[in-house]
């Protein structure tokens, strides 16, 4: 009996993590890039896998699933990776209210606690001591090098689960089971757009037909760091915790937010919370801020990149401050709060787009959790939730 088959176009996570999920299954998978590589907001950003910015509930879970799936392909690929933790940190008495709450809260939940400034400056070096007034820890955030894993995920899914990648490959039109690129026809059981431009271009009045829009980010990085020192966990200023919905579980988010609203307006306004990785070389990635709309200019914005800076000064003491590079991304994200866009474009066509800035943290395990749905007979998954 021949192999169940599946197109997917798009190698950035979605259709990196689409492609894993339907090849575990015993699916023959064969993945479309227009690229000769990944090139979108899948290596554009910090390379966090970020389970503390969901809420406890379904989304932690799968953000946990994500993680997991992470780390095994990481493993297993010989791909760096760093599971060091993150902590925000706290200057103001009402930032320290805020992160006891959370404590307090989710501590039952998942691996989390309140650190004094001593505990908090042995696990940070990267920390500024000065006014520190405690930080909360979390154990369950990995790093890795976006630019390279991404790519290197692809790798991995050809030689050890037999993917084929079609780079360069752009598809013109779908048609049931049927993709066209150029004069080329290929065929397959089931197909997987999870690439934004495809899904724009494929199906426009689809597209046109959800409350879509997207999301410019700039980002920045400082020199590797001297004499391979290390920051120790992902550093977060506490403006972050305003912006991840796990945070909102809090009940002094909203006084927080208030004063943040009069004291850091024109962050919010630009949508800036700032955030530090460092990656294997000892580089460290920074960022980032938020503009929403369906077209971008594609110019950065100095001041932002200004503004994120100074901010960075407030929690964060390296040793190495030059800045190396600057970019920006662009990654689609749905208007309604829905966390990602599921759809049916005809019949076995389906649509995986919009998860936001959440892309690294959920895509492998919001793709397990829809393949498994649709395609797994009951003793295919083990109790994990992976396929066999």
């Amino acid at each position: 009996m021949s192999k169940p088959s599946a197109i997917v176009i798009g190698a950035g996570i979605v259709g990196l993590a689409t492609a894993r999920a339907l090849a575990t299954r015993g699916y023959q998978v064969t993945v479309f890039e227009r690229n000769e590589r990944a090139v979108g907001a899948s290596i554009r950003n910090f390379g966090m896998v970020w389970p503390i910015g969901q809420p406890t509930g379904p989304l932690f879970e799968r953000a946990m699933l994500s993680r997991s799936i992470w780390k095994e392909t990481c493993v297993k690929g010989g791909i760096w990776h760093d599971e060091v933790g993150s902590l925000h940190l706290a200057y103001y008495d009402d930032e320290l209210h805020v992160m006891e709450q959370y404590a307090a809260i989710n501590a039952p939940h998942r691996d989390c606690a309140l650190l004094t400034p001593a505990q908090t400056l042995q696990k940070a070096p990267g920390a500024n001591p000065n006014g520190l007034k405690g930080a909360l820890w979390s154990g369950t955030e990995m790093i890795v090098e976006a630019r390279q894993a991404i790519g290197a995920v692809a790798r991995y899914l050809a030689e050890h689960h037999g993917v084929k990648f079609y780079w360069n490959t752009a598809i013109s039109q779908v048609e049931r089971s049927t993709v066209t690129s150029g004069n080329k026809k290929y065929h397959a059981d089931q197909i997987f757009i999870c690439s934004g431009i495809e899904f724009e271009t494929l199906y426009p009045e689809l597209f046109a037909s959800f409350n879509i829009t997207k999301c410019k980010l700039q980002m920045l990085r400082v020199a590797a760091q001297p004499d391979n020192w290390r920051i120790g966990p992902a550093l977060c200023g506490s403006l972050s915790m305003i912006h991840y919905p796990g945070f909102q579980s809090a009940p002094a988010l909203a006084d927080l937010r208030k004063r943040y609203e009069e004291q850091y307006a024109d962050h919010l306004k630009w949508g800036i919370h700032v955030m530090a990785a460092q990656n294997n070389t000892g580089e460290i990635t920074i960022g980032d801020s938020h503009e929403y709309g369906l077209v971008h200019d594609p110019f950065d914005k100095d001041f932002i990149n200004q503004m994120i800076l100074k901010y960075l000064q407030t929690f964060t003491s390296f040793k190495d401050t030059r800045v190396i590079q600057t970019w920006n991304g662009i990654y689609a994200k749905m208007t309604t709060g829905q966390t990602e866009l599921v759809a049916d474009a005809e019949p076995g066509v389906t649509i995986i787009n919009g998860l936001g800035g959440n892309g690294m943290t959920l895509s492998f395990g919001l793709c397990e959790q829809i393949i498994a749905a649709r395609f797994n007979t009951p003793d295919t998954i083990n109790n994990k939730g992976h396929a066999e």
